[in-house]
């Protein structure tokens, strides 16, 4: 049997990283910016720090990365997505990264990830 959350409908709190990967994620405005790639989980704390959102190209192809901070992202359950308070333009001028190389998260790139959505605001 299932325990169900009542005050917010869901089954459980906890999800797994491949049911997050692939999910839609839209701005407040209702436009979908695109899908989650993967999940970013810190060592040590074991938190997500960042979701990785696959934005641009066509059909998933000539898309870019984007370092999405975790806290950022709120779950609608309407939408079966996540949503988050930032246009198209303001994530096309964010860090990112080709999916065939991605940077290795050190602190300069964590450091320019972290300013930039401070700013973005």
């Amino acid at each position: 049997m299932t325990h169900i959350d009542e005050a917010r409908g869901e089954a459980h709190m906890l999800i797994s990283s491949d049911r997050v990967e692939g999910t839609a994620v839209y701005n407040r405005d209702g436009n979908r910016l695109g899908t989650i790639s993967s999940l970013m989980i810190h060592k040590r704390s074991g938190q997500v720090e960042y979701a990785i959102l696959s934005f641009g190209g066509i059909f998933g192809i000539g898309s870019d990365h984007y370092p999405l901070p975790w806290s950022q992202l709120d779950y609608d359950t309407g939408k079966h997505g996540y949503v988050v308070d930032m246009t198209r333009e303001t994530l096309l001028s964010a860090p990112s990264f080709p999916p065939e190389s991605p940077p290795k998260f050190g602190p300069s790139f964590v450091q320019d990830v972290k300013a930039y959505y401070r700013g973005a605001r």
